[in-house]
């Protein structure tokens, strides 16, 4: 009975947010009337749309909680300076925002472990990259498990002059390493900076930041990578700080070169209509994967031309290509797929990504053609073996046509046939948690594609 025992000011607010709602979805049906996928050549009036929006809404989060971000997971704090002309709630978002991170393990330790499927007539043989969330550590890994080589750093060791939370311990993961051709690494602090360290783990320099979740090797030596910070962007609100995500451009010694925003990007392109859904506060990109293009797909479209960069913004579902040179985004595809990571360009021109929620507790890897989205191929699991990943994920495919897949959440790395038959599996052997009773997450797994080993292992 007392659901109709309504006063009248609740019932002007329903009618109110009635009123909102189908305003809200008015505007949205007239950006996505200017198409979502590629190549459009006119721009949507973003700022507008999103002035309107905004005093639909009160500039409010429709009652969320401004202060947790819509995804991501809660680490351990960071503790970065803030300053400004900002509120006390403001800089305690801000911080918030600039923590977030990743449980280091979730799924519960199970009975199987390390490589428990190896079949070698059909499994690419090489040494395996992983990158493991129990501590900064990773280790090239042979097709049998064992480990061959490793690298580790702990966080006070790269930064022992560094005031942070008290809660940051030596068992701060790496989010992402890249390895060189030396044997040494690049690896990320997730949030916190990026190092570079030498084939015996001895630090050749460090530099704090917000840098996140990808980099890649740049022709003249050095890096680009993922940044972000926190901060009050009035055009996209006046009371709730964002994370903003931005490329920087580094040279082989870490020192900055060049950065720009991938929120500009998008604001200043024929793609700005692609923001109007975007979150009012908090970490409204969530941008998860950055590749350098090499120009294979630029006769089909001068947007994928060399030196441009295919990335994934997991908060709009949108895989996108930036110009590097003008800094702005000339290429973008969603709908396809939902807060998706690791899109790759393969060889045969086609894309290959990790589809996080394929389904209710479904992710999938599919490789599709980038221009008619046609889908070539795709792995969703079975029922023997599911296959599900809330968040983070990777895939890679093989030289000889299986495709590499790291299911992070579980801790697992799989290859798969082109038939859907797992030929090897790697169960993470690494525990985390306070009791060690979780299996820590397995960021991710690569195949090196030699057989033997690298020549600065001899």
């Amino acid at each position: 009975m007392h659901r109709f025992c309504l006063g009248t000011e609740a019932h002007v607010t329903r009618n109110r947010n009635v009123i909102r709602l189908v305003l809200v979805a008015a505007v949205f049906a007239v950006g996505c009337g200017y198409g979502m996928f590629a190549e459009r050549t006119q721009r949507f009036p973003y700022a507008l749309a999103r002035t309107v929006l905004s005093t639909l809404r009160g500039d409010t989060r429709n009652g969320r909680d401004a202060a947790v971000p819509a995804t991501g997971r809660w680490n351990r704090s960071r503790s970065r300076p803030v300053g400004g002309e900002l509120t006390e709630e403001q800089k305690e978002e801000m911080s918030r925002l600039e923590s977030i991170g990743y449980l280091t393990g979730s799924v519960p330790v199970g009975e199987r472990s390390g490589v428990t499927v190896h079949d070698d007539a059909r499994a690419a043989s090489g040494l395996n990259l992983v990158v493991s969330g129990h501590r900064p550590w990773a280790a090239l890994v042979d097709m049998d498990g064992k480990v061959v080589h490793e690298w580790q750093l702990d966080f006070r060791t790269a930064w022992p002059d560094r005031e942070v939370s008290p809660d940051i311990t030596g068992d701060e993961y790496w989010r992402r390493v890249l390895l060189l051709d030396d044997g040494g690494i690049v690896a990320i602090y997730e949030g916190l900076g990026i190092v570079r360290l030498d084939r015996d783990s001895k630090l050749i320099w460090a530099r704090e930041g917000g840098y996140h979740h990808d980099l890649e090797r740049t022709p003249d030596g050095g890096f680009c990578v993922l940044d972000r910070e926190a901060r009050l962007v009035p055009r996209i609100s006046k009371r709730h700080p964002v994370l903003e995500d931005f490329v920087a451009y580094l040279d082989a010694n870490g020192n900055i070169i060049r950065r720009f925003s991938l929120l500009e990007a998008f604001e200043q392109s024929s793609f700005a209509s692609m923001l109007i859904g975007m979150d009012w506060g908090g970490d409204i990109f969530h941008t998860n994967t950055i590749e350098l293009l090499d120009g294979r797909l630029a006769g089909k479209s001068p947007a994928f031309r060399d030196g441009n960069l295919l990335i994934s913004v997991l908060m709009l579902d949108t895989i996108a290509v930036v110009d590097s040179d003008a800094e702005t985004v000339v290429w973008a595809l969603t709908g396809m797929w939902r807060q998706q990571h690791q899109p790759t360009i393969l060889p045969n021109g086609r894309m290959l990504l990790f589809d996080n929620k394929a389904g209710t507790e479904v992710s999938e890897v599919m490789e599709l053609d980038p221009f008619s989205q046609a889908v070539a191929w795709s792995y969703r699991g079975t029922p023997e073996r599911p296959f599900y990943s809330e968040t983070c994920g990777s895939n890679q495919r093989l030289p000889n046509g299986n495709t590499l897949i790291t299911e992070s959440d579980n801790g697992r790395a799989f290859e798969v046939t082109q038939k859907g038959t797992v030929v090897w599996e790697y169960i993470n052997p690494n525990h985390a948690g306070p009791d060690g009773e979780y299996i820590a997450t397995l960021f991710e797994v690569v195949r090196l594609p030699s057989e033997k080993r690298p020549d600065w292992m001899e």
